[in-house]
């Protein structure tokens, strides 16, 4: 199914899966968000996936929404996003106001009650996050698998520490022999797990760290009742996901607006 750019044929579960998905960006938007017909957030940190557009709804001129969303977002680096919740062609006139493709991200979908039973390599052991070290550890961890600039660390953990949703959350650390190499989180939110911010070390991949990771987030959304988990998929993933048992639904674009 596709979908893009238009909100007429998706489903209603198509629906909980991309609300859950703007929830949980919208909780990076520590200095600023807003959820109305432009969507956005604005954490402050420097990184273009951590200040967005997530949604134009339909019944709003393109112009004075771009100009609007470079007011929100001006001193960072930031995406639009385009997806099956964003207003009818608003892909093809973001591309008129100069936008450029960067990249997508295929949305995701599977039952928890069909989880495979994975437990990674030998010595892999999860465990939940809990506390300010702790937290301060698992950010290192996944900056280092994103590519995050060193000097972001301090932002970064200061918004995952300050996120409103926090009861929603649960964070996980994977640890190969006490050394932790791995990082996962789930976010339960309008009937659906979302899985996220999962990452393994570089020089610990292929080795099942990661569907360890991601099914122990599965499985703490199906113990709090949630039989959907959903999540948007990397290019390095894709795979991974699919021998889990995800589907593909559809897809997220992402743009880059030429600077003002």
């Amino acid at each position: 199914m596709n979908t893009r750019g238009s909100t007429a044929h998706a489903t209603p579960s198509v629906q909980a899966l991309l609300a859950n998905c703007r929830d949980y960006w919208l909780g990076w938007g520590a200095q600023d968000r807003q959820d109305d017909r432009l969507t956005y957030y604005r954490s402050g940190v420097a990184h273009p996936s951590l200040n967005a557009v997530l949604r134009l709804r339909a019944g709003d001129r393109i112009g004075p929404c771009v100009e609007r969303a470079t007011r929100a977002l001006a001193g960072v680096p930031w995406l639009w996003w385009v997806g099956p919740d964003s207003a009818p062609g608003v892909r093809d006139r973001l591309v008129g106001h100069g936008a450029t493709l960067v990249g997508s991200m295929p949305i995701m979908a599977v039952g928890t009650d069909r989880l495979p039973d994975v437990s990674g390599p030998p010595g892999l052991e999860v465990e939940t996050v809990d506390g300010t070290d702790a937290l301060t550890e698992w950010v290192r961890v996944y900056s280092a698998s994103f590519g995050f600039a060193a000097d972001l660390l301090d932002g970064l953990v200061r918004c995952e520490a300050t996120r409103p949703d926090a009861p929603a959350l649960v964070r996980f650390t994977g640890r190969l022999h006490g050394e932790p190499v791995g990082t996962a989180l789930m976010f339960a939110a309008h009937g659906v797990a979302g899985v996220y911010v999962v990452t393994t070390a570089e020089d610990h991949r292929r080795q099942g760290i990661g569907t360890a990771l991601t099914a122990a987030a599965l499985r703490a959304g199906r113990e709090r009742g949630l039989r959907t988990g959903t999540l948007q998929a990397g290019s390095l993933g894709v795979g991974l996901y699919r021998r889990m048992g995800f589907r593909t639904v559809d897809a997220y674009e992402l743009f880059r607006l030429p600077p003002p």
